[in-house]
């Protein structure tokens, strides 16, 4: 607000300075460009497209990843030009939801879609997409979490983000907002059939695609990763989103979601060998992939079984070639199931790779031990403790050296603490 208050002496020419910034639609943040000679218009320097907002840090253009608390931890969204890489739970449960929400995000705003796979069928993946809330029945879920966690009245207001006392009614379909970034999503139901039919999207089916009578020559690139780095660039030519035939309509984003990139079924066969004759297929597709994506109006997603690869220092490749990297690790399976410690969660999430853009090197998140868990229908991420973070050898260490000493033991840790005796 000091900014609209240093833009007139007094409060009037405030106002007025505002109330023109909204008529042209343009905030009173946003500078001005220069004016075109003969004329007294002048226009934002930004792109205005739905679902969108600059970057407090450095004016890039940003999407909503689908949730708005992995957005947060990104730094504000996804910048339009990056790839999101996220590396798959073990059964693929949890990184195919995030999936969804980005590309249910984008239906909600509009966007176009570009789905790739090589084992769905993308129709089918629009189908599985969860449904968006609306403004009141999303108030309702964080209300009635906080009442299952017999939360005092007092505090129910502090749990509840503040963003939902401000919400108007809405009373569509969906609780599309055009000033909203950010939805959130009921993952028990599906999106309605309406907004899929009225959206605009390309799909990439690999078998669909490849011919099994057709003679492919010897190229560095397996056969999918040339059709799909082809599909995507013509896509992106054609419908004006690389800004050399710029779109007559309204500007829009391109959203491409490419679902377990490096499995075998793209002929890929870095999970099956630790030294694959296509082993660096895969890098160069992300190198030229990223290239497409720089000069475009788009951004992509991409999940991959990285615990599938036997070459661990080839992910450090594929993490080099990617904007965000996030990792999910899913507690099923794993000794964490049944530790009292990680009840009230599901796994754990990390945030590998931030991006530093018009820099060499990216930036590592200063946020750490990060828990996520699927309650109800909402799909949540949450600091977890700090004790509850350290592995099981690092607890039972402590057990065995700090409590058996009898040393004093700051009240946080009580309970946790008597609850690991009965465990070990």
């Amino acid at each position: 607000m000091a900014a609209v208050a240093t833009c007139g002496g007094d409060a009037g020419s405030a106002g007025s300075a505002v109330a023109t910034a909204s008529k042209s639609n343009v905030t009173s943040f946003q500078r001005r460009g220069p004016r075109v000679s003969g004329t007294n218009d002048s226009g934002p320097r930004l792109v205005s497209i739905t679902g969108t907002r600059p970057s407090v840090r450095n004016g890039q253009l940003l999407v909503s990843t689908g949730l708005p608390a992995l957005d947060q931890l990104l730094g504000g969204g996804l910048a339009v030009g990056t790839v999101l890489l996220i590396e798959e739970d073990k059964y693929n449960i949890y990184s195919s939801l995030l999936f969804k929400y980005f590309l249910a995000e984008g239906i909600v705003n509009g966007h176009t879609l570009l789905v790739a796979s090589a084992n769905e069928d993308p129709a089918n993946i629009l189908q599985e997409l969860p449904a968006p809330l609306l403004d009141d029945n999303c108030k309702k879920e964080f209300d009635e979490d906080v009442y299952n966690h017999k939360t005092p009245e007092s505090n129910i207001k502090m749990k509840i983000a503040w963003r939902y006392q401000l919400l108007p009614k809405m009373e569509q379909i969906g609780p599309v907002s055009s000033s909203r970034f950010g939805h959130y999503y009921d993952a028990s139901k599906r999106i309605p059939q309406e907004l899929i039919e009225a959206s605009k999207w390309h799909g990439f089916f690999l078998p669909e695609k490849i011919s099994s009578t057709l003679k492919v020559e010897p190229c560095s690139l397996t056969h999918g990763y040339i059709k799909l780095l082809q599909f995507i660039q013509n896509i992106i030519c054609e419908e004006g989103f690389d800004g050399s035939n710029p779109q007559k309509k309204q500007k829009n984003i391109l959203r491409i979601g490419i679902q377990n990139l490096g499995s075998p079924l793209w002929g890929d066969d870095i999970c099956c060998t630790e030294n694959g004759d296509s082993s660096h297929s895969l890098t160069k597709f992300l190198y030229v992939l990223r290239g497409l994506l720089r000069t475009s109006l788009s951004a992509c997603i991409i999940t991959m079984p990285t615990h599938l690869i036997q070459n661990k220092a080839f992910i450090a490749h594929v993490t080099n070639l990617s904007d965000v990297v996030v990792g999910l690790e899913s507690f099923i399976g794993s000794e964490r199931e049944t530790n009292p410690l990680y009840k009230d969660y599901h796994g754990l999430i990390h945030i590998r790779q931030i991006p530093r853009l018009n820099n060499l090197f990216c930036d590592e998140s200063d946020v750490k031990d990060l828990g996520f868990k699927l309650k109800r229908k909402l799909f949540t991420i949450e600091c977890i403790t700090k004790w509850s973070s350290y592995s099981l050898q690092s607890q039972k260490y402590f057990l065995s050296h700090h409590l058996q000493r009898k040393f004093s033991i700051k009240e946080p840790y009580f309970k946790e603490l008597h609850t690991l005796k009965k465990i070990y």
